[in-house]
């Protein structure tokens, strides 16, 4: 009942797809993806599909029919790196996989969730007034999101607890409240708590965007953002607070930007004073930002396993592949590895082949937001590309506390698709000419 149920709310979000601008279009895939329990799947042959990978593969499938696809697409430096760092992992997991055919498989639905996002935000999005609309209607989604899980945190009673009896990749399935500090933690239609906060917590700095937009609805968009803000605290989670602990502090930063220099060294000094006179590490640092001490001790324990106890010993260069690495018994009294580290988890299954292009992707989306500072012409448009900024920052540093999975893995490089966009957005018809332009000259560019 529940694949029927599944089929025909896709097959309606599609039609919305084919009907509606892309834009629009992919108003409709944020929604499936944020409201849809991404843990609900219709098999296909060896394949389970989700709605939201329904909406997605018909918002690509309607472009290429109007030939938009091949028109608007022009790839650029961080297009082909993103591509890359796709095959890298495909090439580094094939020399691990027990069964190729699986593994191509698992590489299929990655493709959905990775690579099908970033460029419906490339395509989809083409000027400073869609964006806009784009952040705005994220809020509209995101409200109820937040109210539903509010509810949960305060009660424990999820409305849509039902649907984990129909779990799609696990038997005997059924919905449990977990207990935290008093509350309960709040995932509504996600697989999990952290990533329950995590959508807020990715979305919310760049919702941020809309203060300094002119004549604002404040009221209007600071009640959304605040909505924001339960939707992290209803998860009850260290790293959706951690990371959003790190954007605010980042926004809070930007008045005082001119001052960044001074700021990265400052943290640099500090961690390597830990290092000199303190008898934990630097790291250990990101303990008091999490709810238990065993869990910051537990992913202190994690990186000096991977790092510095032979844990990557023979695999350094493609990693272990979709096997647990079995460091489990050597940090705790787990049978299983819990790596709760999104670094860790691209090194241990694609090894230095996965995890140093992902390092390039994510310094290329750092360099197109630092290049659309410099091309702003005025104070909103700095805003919107600092905004990006400070939820990558929160991200990346969430990174070292959580590892990705469900609805988060897909927001994540939508996200970068903000970044990758941003010169363009900013500085409008004017990109290539402002490319050329030296930073001190006005009006394409303007110093940060």
């Amino acid at each position: 009942m529940v694949e029927i149920v599944t089929i025909l709310i896709g097959a309606a979000a599609v039609v919305m797809v084919f009907l509606l601008s892309p834009l629009r279009g992919l108003i409709v895939f944020i929604a499936a993806l944020a409201w849809y329990p991404s843990f609900l799947a219709v098999p296909i042959g060896t394949i389970d599909i989700t709605v939201s990978r329904m909406v997605i593969l018909a918002f690509f499938v309607k472009l290429l029919l109007q030939g938009r696809l091949t028109r608007q697409l022009r790839l650029e430096k961080i297009d082909k790196l993103i591509i890359v760092y796709f095959m890298a992992e495909v090439l580094a997991g094939a020399t691990t996989a027990n069964s190729i055919g699986q593994f191509l498989e698992n590489r299929s639905g990655a493709m959905f969730d990775m690579l099908l996002p970033y460029f419906a935000v490339r395509l989809a999005v083409r000027n400073k007034q869609e964006y806009l609309s784009l952040l705005k209607a994220i809020l509209v989604i995101a409200v109820p999101l937040a109210a539903f899980g509010l509810w949960q945190c305060l009660t424990g009673n999820n409305p849509f607890g039902f649907l984990w009896k129909y779990y799609a990749w696990a038997a005997d399935t059924s919905f449990t409240p977990m207990h935290r500090s008093g509350f309960f933690r709040a995932n509504v239609v996600f697989p999990h708590p952290i990533m329950y906060g995590l959508f807020f917590a990715m979305f919310g700095p760049v919702c941020m965007s809309l203060l300094r937009q002119p004549r604002p609805k404040r009221p209007t968009y600071y009640a959304g953002l605040a909505a924001m803000g339960v939707g992290v605290f209803a998860s009850m989670s260290g790293g959706p607070m951690f990371a959003s602990m790190l954007a605010l502090s980042f926004i809070l930063f930007y008045r005082y930007r001119k001052f960044w220099r001074l700021a990265v060294g400052s943290v640099v000094a500090m961690c390597l004073i830990l290092e000199v006179v303190s008898n934990r590490h630097f790291y250990d640092v990101i303990g008091p930002f999490t709810f238990s001490a065993s869990t910051a001790w537990y992913r202190s324990r994690l990186i000096e396993v991977a790092f510095f106890e032979g844990g990557m010993s023979g695999h350094w260069l493609t990693g272990y592949g979709q096997a647990d690495p079995g460091w489990g018994p050597r940090i705790d009294f787990r049978e299983f590895t819990d790596i709760v580290n999104h670094y860790i988890l691209i090194l241990a299954r694609y090894g230095l082949v996965g995890l140093i292009p992902f390092i390039v992707v994510l310094v290329a989306v750092f360099k197109k937001l630092i290049e659309a500072l410099r091309m702003s012409v005025s104070e909103e448009d700095r805003w919107l590309a600092w905004c990006v900024l400070a939820a990558m920052f929160g991200i990346l540093g969430s990174f070292f506390t959580v590892s990705l999975f469900g609805q988060p893995v897909v927001v994540f490089y939508m996200i970068m698709g903000f970044g990758a966009i941003m010169p363009h957005i900013v500085a409008g018809r004017n990109y290539r000419l402002a490319r050329k332009k030296p930073a001190h000259e006005a009006p394409y560019a303007v110093k940060t």
